[in-house]
């Protein structure tokens, strides 16, 4: 198909992933404009040490330049500080100062990727957005409907974080690495002279470089540390936390408490400030409720259906029965339980390798 006079624009953040897909799009023929967010506001951010700034995206941004400069496509760069720090980071932490544990990799899909590039897009009258996922997207011409796939490369797939997206903004969408592996890709960058073909995976958490949660939680809402019990099944204090905040379900370091045997955190109740632990055993949960619940395949709204669920990005999926309630809201009961089922994180419906919808975990059923 000719592709000469359609113009795609590229969520481009510096790495191998958006900047191949970029390379892949001009080679078919695509008019290819790249586009670059900006995302975090130095005068603000709390970490000052120079190596920073690579992790913070200023590296990702000249990274791009020079890949652009390389593909001689014309390349953009939006300030997204502002919605970044309201969407994200501060839903981030909301969400871990009420005991939940969110994924804000998909909040960045929904409110920025999906959201302001797209109206960036219909600005630059392009008809497409792209991006670097490790996902596919088909068009169904029987049913006149776009299908969101598992990428080719199962170990690097990422469709669980775009669960959120609709049937206009699939209609819109190209993701041309989906049909390759990751090592593929690189080799691709290499045989385009692209020079981030060695470039290292980012983090899976842009804004907290070096994987302390607590250290960001504590310069970001202080007033969400209070000092609570840490008990056990039955109630009894075994000692005592700094905040709810610190803890997700499954912890096993860091409780602060000796006993004789393992003991992980099985839940946390926010509306006591308790933290719960308990045996590796009660870990595994077979039901959870799910709200905020978006399909992007239509026809499954009402209907009782054998579907895998995947309960985080790493996560096996599983068989599991899928029933929507009358609250908008579904019920997803496992024919197995599973482990460290955890409030605030998605749970991604399947069939086959297509992703039905999901939702956000709200809490798990005994």
């Amino acid at each position: 198909m000719n592709r000469k006079k359609e113009r795609v624009l590229v969520a481009m953040s510096g790495g191998v992933d958006s900047s191949v897909a970029a390379a892949l799009l001009k080679e078919q023929g695509y008019e290819v404009i790249g586009v670059t967010m900006d995302i975090f506001d130095f005068k603000k951010w709390p970490y000052k040490e120079a190596g920073d700034r690579n992790y913070y995206g200023q590296s990702g941004i000249e990274s791009a330049n020079q890949v652009v400069e390389i593909l001689g496509i014309q390349h953009y760069l939006v300030d997204v500080k502002k919605l970044f720090e309201k969407k994200v980071i501060d839903g981030f932490c909301m969400e871990y100062a009420q005991g939940r544990t969110p994924n804000p990799c998909i909040r960045c899909n929904r409110y920025i990727k999906f959201d302001v590039l797209m109206k960036k897009a219909e600005e630059l009258c392009a008809q497409f957005m792209a991006t670097g996922h490790y996902a596919r997207v088909i068009y169904d011409s029987p049913k006149k409907l776009y299908i969101l796939k598992m990428g080719r490369d199962r170990e690097k797939d990422q469709s669980y974080f775009l669960y959120l997206l609709t049937q206009e903004q699939l209609s819109r969408t190209l993701m041309p690495i989906g049909d390759y592996t990751k090592e593929e890709i690189r080799q691709k960058a290499v045989a385009m002279g692209l020079p981030v073909a060695e470039r290292p995976e980012s983090q899976e958490i842009c804004f907290i470089p070096d994987n302390d949660y607590t250290r960001f939680l504590k310069e970001r809402i202080p007033q969400a540390f209070r000092p609570g019990p840490i008990v056990d099944t039955k109630g009894k204090v075994l000692g005592t936390h700094e905040g709810i905040i610190c803890f997700t379900i499954g912890q096993r370091r860091g409780l602060g408490i000796a006993a004789s045997y393992p003991l992980y955190v099985i839940e946390i109740q926010s509306a006591t400030n308790t933290v719960v632990v308990g045996t590796n055993e009660l870990l595994y949960k077979k039901k959870l409720l799910a709200s905020n619940v978006n399909f992007i395949l239509p026809g499954f709204t009402k209907k009782t259906m054998i579907i895998k669920a995947k309960i985080r990005y790493k996560h096996k999926a599983a068989e599991a029965c899928l029933t929507p309630l009358q609250t908008g809201g579904v019920q997803v009961e496992f024919k197995r339980p599973q482990r460290a089922v955890t409030p605030g994180q998605a749970v991604v419906f399947y069939m086959d390798d297509t992703v039905i919808g999901g939702g956000a975990i709200e809490k798990t059923i005994f």
